[in-house]
């Protein structure tokens, strides 16, 4: 259940809830990973992690299944002793601590709540196992608040079986809430729910954490939910940390083709750095083309490299674009298209390059009009939105 010995006092609660994180306030380090490592026999699942997790914001660990996440957040939730390296709580090393005596709850992805117990029960469940036990009117007063906290008053006596997903996982946040802790895990809690109910407790998880000013650490493979969720999100593969960064930096600066394309769409086209201008890169690609993009990170002349480009930064034309309407143009035929609301996806094909996807705003399509499949049209996009990476 994680940590639950806690002070009973409501009107402490009351605060607690009612109290947002000071964002002009120092950044107070909650927890940390130095050079956390977990090997199972042969097989490595956490390598060498290194990340400090501060007071009051929303971090993620995102990344495919099998890149060591869960066993990064299991870590933290004293779940997993690291096999080498160190997991700090409040600046105290903590590897040998059990997961009961940690400041730490966790969400599960199937929520391990108990059909046996109703509402009530589940959530008040670790404060009923402290010894000496609160008193029953304190234990009532504390479960009644987290109710209303999350949304849920006068569901106390409701049986698991008689709510939905998206209750029953309000009653599981609420019994790892009541406890008060200083650190919330969350391990895949949306992946059993449908997609409007999940961008709804998105939301709600979000007001929430905002709310109480608890630290959440979330895992996912869906990067929308990292994304739309998070104040930064540590990007893993192999069981490594490849980037940390906030979610407006991952997508407008990933360091490797890895992240660009793990966090939202992109095209890439691959080549050899040609050209250094200071930031401005021109990529040779393998028909002998020279290509000009924006550098990120350090490239040196003959490295490997691949251009990133957002869907969104593309723009289709009937005409060939004039010179100052592009930094490249490229010749494309349409292949589909898919009607979103506000923007229209287009898949266009390049002689050279492959596919391509283009995702042209409303007011955009208006202007030049509509595109069909099989038309022939011309794809263009500005320098500075070509980002040249180093291969992966």
């Amino acid at each position: 259940m994680g940590y639950i010995h806690v002070s009973m006092d409501i009107d402490r609660l009351e605060q607690f809830t009612a109290e947002s994180p000071d964002p002009d306030a120092p950044a107070i380090r909650i927890a940390e990973m130095r050079g956390a490592t977990k090997r199972y026999g042969d097989v490595l699942a956490a390598d060498n992690l290194n990340l400090t997790i501060f007071k009051g914001e929303f971090l993620s660990f995102l990344g495919p299944s099998g890149c060591g996440k869960t066993t990064a957040l299991r870590m933290l939730a004293g779940f997993e002793e690291p096999t080498s390296g160190d997991i700090l709580l409040d600046g105290e090393v903590v590897n040998s601590v059990p997961a009961h005596r940690r400041p730490v709850n966790m969400v599960f992805q199937h929520y391990a709540l108990f059909p046996h117990l109703n509402v009530a029960d589940n959530i008040s469940y670790g404060l009923r196992q402290q010894r000496p036990k609160p008193p029953k009117d304190q234990i009532d007063d504390a479960v009644r608040q987290t109710l209303e906290t999350v949304r849920m008053p006068g569901f106390g006596p409701r049986r698991i079986w008689e709510m939905s997903g998206g209750q029953q996982q309000r009653v599981a946040l609420a019994r790892a809430l009541i406890n008060q802790p200083k650190l919330l895990l969350l391990d895949e809690p949306m992946a059993a729910l449908d997609r409007k109910l999940r961008r709804d407790m998105q939301i709600e998880l979000q007001s929430l954490q905002r709310k109480l000013g608890i630290t959440f650490v979330l895992v996912t493979h869906d990067q929308e939910e990292a994304l739309s969720m998070s104040d930064r999100i540590a990007i893993m593969r192999g069981g490594r940390i490849v980037q940390i960064g906030s979610p407006r930096d991952l997508y407008d600066r990933p360091n490797s083709r890895y992240v660009a394309d793990f966090v939202g769409k992109s095209n890439f086209i691959d080549g050899v750095v040609a050209e250094i201008d200071g930031p401005k890169i021109a990529l040779k690609t393998p028909d002998g083309q020279k290509l000009q993009g924006m550098a990120v990170g350090q490239l040196a002349k003959g490295d490997a490299a691949t251009i990133s480009l957002r869907p969104e930064q593309c723009s289709l034309a009937r005409k060939q674009p004039s010179n100052t309407q592009a930094g490249m143009r490229l010749p494309v035929k349409i292949i589909n298209r898919i009607f979103l609301g506000e923007h229209t996806e287009y898949l266009v094909k390049t002689e050279n390059f492959g596919d391509f996807l283009v995702l042209v705003p409303r007011q955009a399509e208006t202007a030049e009009g509509r595109f069909e499949p099989g038309d022939d049209a011309w794809l263009y996009w500005q320098t500075s939105s070509a980002l040249v990476l180093q291969a992966d």
